[in-house]
């Protein structure tokens, strides 16, 4: 059940993570903060299709 996911910077756009999460126990889009390296900075990042 488990899918593979890409994170993308919500600033940038940049799509610079990728990961899995379970579908069935989190069924709605993943937003996390990671790193931007293009920023410098921490910033959000919402999964992307």
């Amino acid at each position: 059940m488990r899918v593979k996911i890409t994170l993308a910077c919500t600033e940038t756009g940049d799509k610079n993570y990728s990961t899995t999460k379970n579908k069935r126990t989190n069924p709605e889009r993943l937003e996390l903060k990671k790193y931007s390296p293009r920023l410098k900075r921490h910033t959000l990042h919402w999964e992307t299709k």
